[in-house]
C-alpha cells in the first residue's frame, strides 16, 4: 500500500475524479440493464442499480452514484439515498433472491439523505428494512467500498458475505467532520479524528470489518480507471467463485455468523 495518512485518504476516497458505480458497471458488466423505480413512491437516481451479465453469468448490481458534473450530483444529492432510492435496492434484491442471481454492491455514500422529506417517507425504516433483507438473502453477496463509506446510508448495501475496501477508501459511523464537532466541539480537528476512527481499509482489515483490500493504481483510482477495472474483475471472479461453491443455506449463516461475531476481534486486541 502506498504511504499515505488517514486524512490523505479521505481526501482521495472524496476525489470528484474518482470513479464510480456507472464507471464500475460500464467496466466490469455487458449487457446491463438498468431498473428505476420503487414502485411506491418514485425514482432516485443517486441509487444505481440493474441486471448485467459477469463474464456470462447474470447478476445484480446495485450502488450509490454521486453524479459527474454539478447538474448530476445535485439531482443525486451527491450520492445521499432518499427512501425510495432503498427501497428500490431491495426490489432488485428480492429480484436477484428469486432467479438466484448474485448481489454486488458498489458503496460510496456519505450518508443517507438527511432530509426533512426524507425522514417524512421513512428513511430510518427503509434502511433497517434493507439491513434485514440482505442479511437474509440465499445468494452470494459481495459489497465493495470504491469511496467514502459513510454511516448507516454505506451499511444498508454492506452486508455482503465478502465485504471489500479499495486501497484508499473509507468507511466509517459518520464524517471525521461530524467526529470531531460532537467529541472535541470543533470539526476543524477532523484530521485529527481521521486517525483516531480506524476509518481506513488496512484498519478495517485488521479489526476484522472487511475481509480484503484492493490496490489501486499510484496516486489513487481515478490516475488509471482502466487498470483499477481490471484489478476488480480479477478479484470478482475470484470471490465469486469461492461463494458459488457454497449453498445457499451456507451463505445465509456464514453471513450472518460473520456480522454477529464482528467487532468481537477488536475486543480482544483491546484487552491484550
Amino acid at each position: 500500500m502506498a504511504e499515505y495518512t488517514a486524512a490523505e485518504r479521505v481526501a482521495l476516497a472524496r476525489n470528484t475524479a474518482r470513479p464510480g458505480v456507472v464507471d464500475y458497471v460500464q467496466g466490469l458488466f455487458t449487457d446491463f440493464f438498468e431498473q428505476k423505480g420503487d414502485r411506491l413512491c418514485g425514482e432516485d437516481p443517486s441509487i444505481f442499480g440493474g441486471i448485467g451479465l459477469f463474464h456470462g453469468r447474470p447478476v445484480t448490481v446495485i450502488g450509490h452514484r454521486k453524479g459527474k458534473d454539478l447538474a448530476e450530483r445535485m439531482a443525486c444529492r451527491f450520492g445521499m439515498p432518499n427512501p425510495e432510492g432503498y427501497r428500490k435496492a431491495g426490489r432488485l434484491m428480492d429480484q436477484a433472491e428469486k432467479f438466484g442471481r448474485p448481489v454486488i454492491t458498489f458503496i460510496d455514500t456519505p450518508g443517507a439523505y438527511p432530509g426533512l422529506e426524507a425522514e417524512a417517507r421513512g428513511q430510518g425504516e427503509a434502511i433497517a428494512r434493507m439491513l434485514a433483507k440482505m442479511s437474509a438473502l440465499t445468494v452470494p453477496t459481495i459489497a465493495i467500498v470504491t469511496g467514502e463509506g459513510g454511516s448507516g446510508g454505506a451499511l444498508a448495501l454492506g452486508v455482503g458475505n465478502r465485504v471489500l475496501m479499495l486501497e484508499n477508501a473509507v468507511y466509517s459511523v459518520l464524517s471525521p467532520e461530524g467526529f470531531a464537532a460532537i467529541l472535541w466541539k470543533d470539526a476543524s480537528r477532523s484530521d485529527e479524528a481521521c486517525e483516531v476512527m480506524k476509518l481506513t481499509a488496512a484498519d478495517l482489515l485488521e479489526l476484522g470489518v472487511i475481509d480484503r483490500v484492493i490496490p489501486e493504481p499510484a496516486g489513487g483510482a481515478h490516475t488509471d480507471v482502466a487498470a483499477m477495472v481490471h484489478t476488480l474483475d480479477r478479484v470478482l471472479q475470484e470471490e465469486l467463485a469461492g461463494l458459488s461453491r457454497m449453498s445457499g443455506h451456507a451463505l445465509f449463516t456464514g453471513r450472518y455468523e460473520k456480522f454477529r461475531a464482528m467487532g468481537a476481534k477488536a475486543l480482544r486486541k483491546e484487552r491484550t
